[in-house]
């Protein structure tokens, strides 16, 4: 009997410790943003009109009027860091709007 306290104050005393650590970040929502950081992502070529939001013929023409997006080639296909994709977006957005 006296091992069955001690496994439940053991397992007790163990879940005291994980909510404690749990709750040093509970104020901190920026620490929770980082875990959810996609900079590092790459998208798939054939995927790259879901990430833009236009059908995939008009993301074909898109790439072909423009070589300058950024892209990976790695073992012969092609990938689009999602950050760096989104930040060349925003500004050729931004050089369509100063043309205008």
């Amino acid at each position: 009997m006296d091992g069955n306290y001690f496994i439940l104050a053991l397992g007790i005393a163990a879940a005291g410790y994980f909510i404690g650590e749990g709750l040093k970040n509970f104020k901190r929502p920026d620490v929770l943003d980082s875990l959810d950081d996609d900079d590092y992502e790459l998208i798939n070529e054939r995927d790259v009109h879901y990430f833009m939001g236009i059908s995939k013929e008009d993301a074909k023409s898109l790439i072909q009027e423009h070589p300058d997006i950024p892209h990976i080639l790695i073992n012969g296909k092609v990938y689009y860091p999602k950050a760096q994709l989104r930040e060349w977006l925003m500004n050729l957005g931004m050089e369509q709007q100063k043309s205008f």
